[in-house]
């Protein structure tokens, strides 16, 4: 699990030490015709807020979704001082795993935040699991890591895929532990999000989704 505001620690470096003052030249400018503009140094310049194309797309109250964490809901959206940057971030609570993480606004696209799937990006999820189970003949470790990042790709069609080819031995006492470990993983995801989008709660989607893959 990632740590709480790991995402904010890896996009942010602290500000370099300026180099050694050059020493003074001692030469005389001839004066200039014109009064001369006075600037402001680059290093005296404040830092302006960084922000996104689309800032309103995240919404306090609101659930999203974080590639790595799945189902999160948007607990309110800030601006802090961060290692000497203005950030405007965005407080996302895990209630489950009794987590807080802050992404920063300008930052969330690229960190794969997104709002809920729509209930027909939903329903080709639904529609996936459907579909004939596709094995690699591939060594189970390598599928595994496959499995993997699928699932924290937050993408519900990719979490499908898994759900899909792991469900004909759920339950079998052949299968192993990582197998299982997944294969949960996977409908705890689907779940999380179905459960949010009928606004319902998470054991209740799980169930819906039990019965859905029985008639299959």
């Amino acid at each position: 699990m990632e740590p709480v505001g790991a995402p904010l620690a890896r996009g942010f470096a602290a500000p370099a030490q300026a180099a050694a003052p050059a020493p003074p030249v001692v030469e005389r400018a001839p004066l200039p015709d014109k009064p001369v503009e006075l600037r402001r140094s680059p290093v005296e310049r404040p830092v302006p807020l960084a922000r996104p194309g689309r800032a309103e797309e995240f919404v306090e109250g609101d659930h999203v979704v974080y590639p790595t964490h799945g189902v999160g809901k948007v607990e309110r959206i800030a601006v802090e001082d961060i290692a000497g940057h203005r950030l405007e971030l965005i407080h996302i609570t895990f209630e489950e795993n009794r987590m807080t993480l802050r992404v920063p606004v300008a930052k969330a696209r690229s960190a794969g935040l997104r709002k809920l799937a729509t209930r027909k990006t939903f329903d080709e999820a639904l529609a996936v699991l459907k579909g004939r189970a596709r094995i690699k003949r591939t060594m189970w470790s390598r599928r595994a890591q496959e499995y993997e990042a699928k699932i924290n790709s937050g993408d519900p069609m990719a979490i499908a895929e898994v759900v899909r080819d792991l469900h004909r031995n759920a339950g079998q006492p052949d299968q192993s532990f990582s197998e299982r470990q997944i294969y949960e993983a996977a409908m705890d995801r689907l779940a999380a999000e179905l459960a949010a989008l009928d606004q319902t709660d998470k054991p209740t989607a799980a169930t819906k989704l039990a019965d859905y893959l029985k008639t299959l």
